[in-house]
């Protein structure tokens, strides 16, 4: 040691070149197309221009670089279940095209995983998205759904537990890809050539159909309001029945399911994506463009989303739903009456104890991400009495402010930091998450820019503090660990989960490049 050796590989093409890929023939060819991607880097995202140093671009391209080289083809069908059918049926025979979060852990396809990996990829290269958007939109049924998670294939499947292999019809996911879609879809109308203008028709159709089939299924009682289908109202093992749909898995939600059920965030997906169905049916001249319009407005309503989600007493948008927070883990107790000399059974795993009743109200006594999305995706008007309490909340830190980022759930949150079952340790409870960053500094930057007086000065400045705390933790943690993580502890930002991750935490590069959606 040290010693460098070389191994060529040539496929059948090397019969139309003079010379071997070896050597100085290999470096040669090498250093150009290296001396191409790093100027294409530094034209897309300027991070020089921009002050960064040598080690902190590195380490940008190579979190850029991974994203890219997660970008894969699979083949092969979902199982899926509806109400149609009693078992699991095959759905048809697909490719897909995409990136995935995990190359080593997470090697496949997740539906609102990939609306925020597209908010990079697309700026490196606008086709490369739409090709991968299309193959998504290809994945639709008639009914206009969507399956959140792509287990194509056998060998996907051996990786992942028979939980989670089973897709339900009328399950969602955010439909986080209307983020890059707006971005997109207003970039092609400026152009307006033939070419763009033939996507945008082909697109149209299958996002109506999915458009569509969100206001089918995903619809509240209440008329505007939205619920998440496929909570389990019946589990004795969980503290809080999980939200996988909302992508936010098991994020703090009403105690107790029910159609009665009101949640925020997706009430603002929706708002966003009219908005984009509204602008798309306009340039192709669809009459449903009204409709769209009609809706968009009225999901962009600030006085009908405080009727639905404002909290007085607690000063915050919320879910609403039959909420209990005297729920706790316990472990049931032996069987009484042993006989002498009998052997008590192994103790039982915990399970779930409702100390008081529930009632409908709002979930306010927890406050994290979830309670942020009006603000998160640009719903609430600038104007709005609420934004400075959304601003002066986020610089907490009892709340949700950190030296390396905003944490998923406040300190005071009754279920901050604790396990959903015995075995199931905090996810969303607590931890950095690097996309839900992203969007906060995308608000910010927005709010700074359009409100004004006092809060405009402090969004800028709030903004200006968050993202120099993710990123400084984000590249400790890399040059510290070799990793980009999945998320970051909320006390000592130190990475979490899965590893290597530069799926959505592969934003930290648009977050240098402060090029937002």
């Amino acid at each position: 040691m040290p010693f460098q050796m070389e191994v060529a590989f040539e496929s059948g093409s090397f019969s139309d070149r003079k010379e071997q890929l070896l050597g100085d023939v290999f470096q040669s060819e090498y250093s150009k197309h290296r001396n191409a991607f790093e100027t294409q880097f530094e034209n897309v995202f300027s991070l020089a221009e921009r002050g960064f140093n040598a080690s902190q671009i590195g380490f940008a391209r190579a979190a850029l670089s991974n994203m890219l080289g997660s970008i894969g083809y699979f083949y092969g069908s979902s199982l899926v279940l509806s109400r149609h059918t009693s078992e699991p049926i095959e759905y048809w025979p697909a490719g897909l095209y995409t990136a995935v979060p995990s190359r080593s852990f997470f090697p496949r396809g997740f539906l609102w995983d990939e609306g925020f990996h597209q908010l990079l990829i697309s700026r490196w290269s606008e086709k490369l998205s739409r090709d991968i958007i299309g193959h998504w939109l290809d994945l639709i049924n008639i009914e206009g759904w969507i399956p959140r998670e792509q287990i194509l294939g056998s060998e996907a499947r051996a990786r992942v537990p028979n939980e989670f292999v089973v897709q339900f019809n009328e399950n969602a996911n955010p439909p986080a890809l209307f983020l890059p879609l707006r971005r997109i879809i207003n970039s092609l109308i400026a152009s307006n050539n033939s070419q763009d203008r033939q996507y945008l028709r082909t697109l149209f159709p299958r996002l109506r159909a999915w458009y569509g089939w969100f206001n089918r299924t995903q619809n509240g009682i209440v008329p505007s309001s939205y619920r998440w289908r496929g909570r389990n109202a019946t589990t004795v093992k969980e503290l809080n029945p999980k939200t996988l749909t909302s992508g936010l898995d098991d994020y703090p939600r009403a105690s107790h399911p029910t159609d009665d059920e009101r949640h925020v965030d997706l009430r603002c997906w929706m708002a966003v994506a009219s908005g984009v169905m509204k602008d798309l049916a306009l340039f192709l001249n669809e009459s449903s463009a009204r409709l769209y319009s009609a809706v968009h407005t009225r999901l962009m309503d600030n006085d009908l989303l405080d009727q639905l989600h404002w909290s007085d007493s607690m000063k915050r948008y919320s879910d609403y739903g039959l909420h209990t927070d005297s729920v706790r883990l316990e472990r049931p107790p032996p069987p009484p009456n042993l006989q002498p000399g009998q052997r008590p059974p192994p103790p039982r795993e915990k399970e779930r104890v409702v100390r008081r009743e529930p009632s409908l109200r709002y979930v306010d006594s927890s406050f994290g991400y979830v309670n942020l999305f009006p603000f998160l995706l640009h719903i609430l008007a600038p104007d709005s009495p609420h934004l400075s309490q959304i601003l002066s909340d986020l610089r907490q830190p009892g709340l949700l402010w950190t030296p390396f980022g905003l944490r998923s759930l406040a300190k005071t949150s009754p279920l901050y930091g604790k396990h959903n079952t015995e075995h199931d340790p905090p996810y969303w409870r607590g931890s950095i998450w690097i996309n839900i960053n992203y969007l906060a500094l995308a608000a910010l930057r927005h709010y700074s820019t359009v409100a004004v007086g006092q809060n405009s000065a402090a969004a800028a400045s709030l903004y200006d503090e968050l993202r120099s705390n993710v990123i400084n933790n984000i590249f400790f943690q890399y040059r510290t660990t070799g990793y980009i993580w999945e998320q970051y502890n909320d006390t000592t930002g130190h990475g979490k989960g899965s590893h290597p991750f530069t799926g959505w935490s592969g934003l930290v590069v648009a977050i240098m490049a402060e090029d937002f959606y």
